[in-house]
């Protein structure tokens, strides 16, 4: 019997180790089928672009995650209102992200241009920087398409650097992002407009969309992307305590907007070369040297450190890990430092790679079980409704559901897919008769039904 007790031991533990994958292994969200769509500025007809979204390959080693991606997500991208002539394009690109995060217990790397890290749909994650910053020489702006070079070049930190959140809100799309050089990315939490209690753009008027996820104050945000350190971003809410007690509630920077009408020093008292005087045009916060740290009391555990991130327990790490934070305000508005910097908690190391160079096993997993977490939050707008229906999902979607509209007879009238990394669908109503409807939104094993009236 020594034997067969041997190879049921074994059996056991290897089904464990595959049941208890990092979820820097599981939490990307996959595709080798769906294209994307983009709009054009005057157009609001969505147009394929005949490019995979979200991520086409997950393979891990003992201490590596290699991700494939894109850098294209399913939600349409664009237009963007600034002149950027750009639309999203293709990354190609391979991340090697560590299983096995150090925390640095040395001088913290500081985040620098470009990306920084990467969602799980394969989008890049930019730090708070655009490339322009303030010439002391000139007093004039430098750097960014259609102004002089900064002295050092590109890639040198300057005095005053420009925070691109309030600076380039014209440029961004209906899911906050926008592409440099075809690089399509987020600088900040990447949930649409539309859906902040505070709506600060109204792109989405016209260029509809909805980002990687909806922001719900009643759940702790799901896991969002990972840092070029390793370590796990999440969305905006969380567990109040790192212990993962005291309820739900939002998860907030420790960065405030400093008191002065002049920028002659940094918060820290350092005196650097003068900036602009605080005015309509560089008004307070259109650098990030505008922000002081306040370090949070040890009893506020629900504020984060000054790498915008804490230690805390999450659904996905119940043991604990250190974790980053997409911030928002009160009005789900974007807070600086907006998901992780000014600095790494973690080793820093440029992620992205040419190849795999070692032994790796390709992960095929789902991110989750069919089915809804909580279908009470699926909500159908307006109701009754007149030109369109519109269907969105709670939280984040990570695998593919079929929303049916049916008429009172039973006859099915309309159908659309709302894929992985999608959380909306919309059905066109203009034509359809006055009546009861019903909207029926399904995965593999669940379902779920709302009425609808048309008038």
């Amino acid at each position: 019997m020594r034997p067969l007790i041997t190879l049921l031991l074994l059996t056991f533990l290897c089904t464990s180790g595959r049941a208890q994958l990092s979820p820097a292994i599981t939490s990307w969200l996959q595709n080798n089928s769906e294209t994307g769509t983009y709009y054009v500025e005057g157009n609001p007809t969505l147009i394929e672009n005949d490019i995979l979204v979200n991520c086409q390959k997950v393979e891990y080693s003992d201490d590596f995650v290699y991700v494939s991606a894109t850098g294209v997500p399913a939600y349409p991208t664009g237009p963007f209102p600034d002149g950027n002539p750009s639309q999203a394009t293709n990354q190609d690109g391979i991340y090697k992200i560590p299983l096995n995060p150090v925390q640095n217990t040395g001088t913290p790397d500081a985040t620098v241009g470009g990306n920084i890290g990467i969602f799980i749909n394969g989008v890049a994650l930019f730090d708070y920087r655009d490339g322009v910053a303030w010439n002391p020489n000139t007093n004039t702006i430098c750097g960014g398409p259609g102004n002089p070079p900064c002295p050092g070049g590109p890639v040198a930190q300057q005095d005053w650097n420009r925070d691109a959140i309030p600076a380039e809100r014209e440029g961004f799309d209906c899911s906050k992002g926008h592409p440099a050089m075809g690089n399509y990315h987020h600088h900040q939490n990447p949930s649409a407009f539309k859906l902040d209690l505070e709506v600060t753009s109204t792109i989405c008027n016209l260029y509809d969309a909805e980002g990687l996820y909806a922001i719900d104050s009643t759940r702790h945000s799901p896991l969002i992307g990972f840092a070029y350190d390793g370590y796990p971003i999440y969305g905006a809410y969380g567990y109040k305590n790192s212990d993962g007690t005291g309820g739900i509630v939002r998860i907030k920077s420790s960065y405030t907007l400093r008191d002065i009408t002049e920028r002659t020093e940094h918060a820290d008292g350092t005196d650097v070369s003068d900036g602009p005087p605080v005015s309509d045009t560089y008004f307070l916060g259109y650098f990030r040297e505008d922000y002081a740290y306040n370090a949070p009391a040890a009893a506020d555990q629900d504020y984060l450190d000054e790498h915008n991130g804490r230690f805390c327990v999450t659904p996905e790490y119940p043991d604990g890990t250190y974790a980053y934070f997409a911030t928002v305000d009160e009005n789900w508005v974007s807070a600086y430092p907006y998901a992780v910097g000014p600095t790494f908690a973690g080793e820093y190391e440029n992620r992205s790679v040419n190849s795999v160079n070692e032994t790796t096993t390709v992960y095929n997993g789902t991110t989750s079980v069919s089915g809804f977490a909580d279908d009470a939050n699926i909500t159908v707008f307006p109701n009754p409704a007149a030109d369109l229906i519109a269907v969105q999902l709670p939280g984040l979607v990570d695998h593919d559901f079929t929303v049916q509209l049916i008429n009172a007879d039973g006859k099915l009238v309309r159908e659309k897919f709302i894929r992985s990394g999608q959380t909306i669908a919309y059905f066109d109503t203009q034509t359809f008769y006055r009546g009861v409807y019903f909207v029926r939104i399904s995965s593999a094993d669940s379902e779920v039904t709302r009425k609808v009236i048309v008038e």
